[in-house]
């Protein structure tokens, strides 16, 4: 049994695990701005496709995703702290290393592989274990704020790594982006903890911390998440509807909106200001996500972020040109409030079917997001190639957030698990 925090301690330290956590994602982050500004530039000096780069962007969110509940399940066995580190070393040294790449294999085990599984590693199953092991009171702030550092991220390293790019060239930029990531090792080795037990507290908004021990099953645990949620029909709708999530976004505008915009004459640096500036309205939406799955059914708030979603894409191919007026500030205002509000919401529910199962079974619905990202870079840059603009993709990816915003409704009111009880989805599985 721990206590809370010490009358004469000014700050919990669940505020300065969330700023390490915060700082991470951050750093990771830079190398979501790096494929949409070098798709261009590798283009042109080694002659590969869009849908070849666009093969290595799907291999690097397939396991961006795939590897966050397995990460979650080695953060419960052998710390949040060590797993974190070396994460930000292989995000450093897959992307330093395609300095010297040659061939479009490389780029794919580079970018692909050894980014995917760092990446992967400080993911949005890190986030909700930040969120549900160190916080009570502010869960869902927290989770958003956690959630917006990735935008934070792009609005820092997009304008910056489009300018050395353009510049100096690429190779400068990946440079850039491998030191930001290595950087951080050092503060996440002085500040970042497993448990508030480790500092002596109960998380933020307890007196104690009644949690259960740490698993230590490690890629057992991630299994029997995934059973868990295939048993639980919640899981399948908000899984789908994550996938979804993933293609209108990492997959489809965080990968092809700066080459769709070059498309239309816009100047690169613009695009990638102007993907930028979408971090800036991410932020705010996704805070603002946050502070309202503490008060509104996260099923409503769901519905309406898809279907806000489907409008702002179904738009897009009318909005661009070349000089950024007014009609494209409507997308990236709308688009930007609405990037990754979704999360906060899925990982309430998630929270609410699986109790303190919640980062391995979110990290799973995770997977599925990425899975789709994966399927929408390499798709719409197929596209890309076949009718020389991307307008079909948009279309495509407007309808499918209709789906998307129809599957979330559809998921049944879950009973909120207290702390020790048997999640919902136990108790669903235990009816059949």
């Amino acid at each position: 049994m721990t206590t809370s925090v010490a009358p004469g301690r000014r700050i919990h330290p669940a505020w300065i695990v969330a700023a390490t956590a915060f700082v991470a994602v951050l750093a990771a982050a830079g190398f979501r701005s790096v494929p949409g500004v070098f798709m261009d530039p590798l283009h042109m000096e080694f002659g590969w496709s869009h849908a070849v780069i666009g093969l290595a962007m799907s291999v690097n969110m397939t396991l961006f995703g795939v590897t966050a509940p397995f990460a979650a399940a080695l953060m419960d066995k052998f710390g949040v702290r060590p797993i974190l580190a070396g994460a930000m070393v292989l995000i450093a040294g897959g992307t330093f290393l395609s300095i010297f790449m040659t061939a479009s294999w490389q780029l794919v085990l580079l970018w692909g592989v050894l980014v995917g599984i760092g990446t992967g590693s400080i993911s949005m199953g890190f986030v909700a274990i930040v969120a549900t092991r160190w916080f009570v009171a502010r869960r869902g702030l927290v989770t958003g704020v956690l959630t917006a550092s990735s935008s934070t991220g792009q609005l820092i390293f997009l304008p910056v790594v489009a300018a050395v790019t353009t510049h100096y060239g690429w190779r400068w930029a990946a440079g850039l982006v491998a030191i930001a990531s290595i950087a951080t090792v050092p503060l996440v080795l002085a500040f970042m903890r497993n448990r508030p037990a480790d500092k002596g507290v109960g998380p933020y908004g307890a007196d104690i911390d009644d949690a259960p021990a740490a698993a230590t099953a490690g890629f057992r645990a991630a299994f029997d998440g995934l059973a868990l949620g295939l048993r639980t029909p919640a899981f399948w709708l908000l899984a789908g509807s994550f996938a979804i999530c993933g293609m209108t976004t990492n997959g489809l505008i965080g990968t092809h909106f700066i080459p769709a915009a070059h498309d239309h004459g816009m100047p690169t640096t613009m695009a990638a200001g102007l993907l930028a500036t979408v971090g800036i309205f991410d932020v705010a939406g996704t805070i603002a996500s946050g502070w309202f799955t503490d008060r509104f059914d996260p099923r409503l708030l769901l519905g309406i972020y898809y279907t806000g979603r489907a409008a702002s894409l179904a738009l897009l191919p009318s909005l661009l040109s070349a000089h950024a007026g007014p009609s494209t500030w409507v997308f990236i205002i709308f688009y930007g409030l609405d990037w990754v509000a979704t999360v906060p919401p899925t990982i309430a529910l998630c929270r609410n079917y699986f109790g303190d199962r919640t980062p391995i079974v979110f990290g799973w619905a995770f997977a599925s997001h990425q899975i789709g990202a994966a399927i929408a870079a390499a798709g719409a840059g197929w596209l890309r190639d076949q009718q020389g603009n991307y307008d079909m993709a948009f279309f495509i990816a407007a309808g499918l957030c209709i789906v998307a915003a129809g599957m979330c409704l559809a998921v049944r009111s879950p009973v909120p698990p207290s702390r020790g009880s048997i999640p919902q989805a136990v108790k669903d599985t235990q009816s059949v």
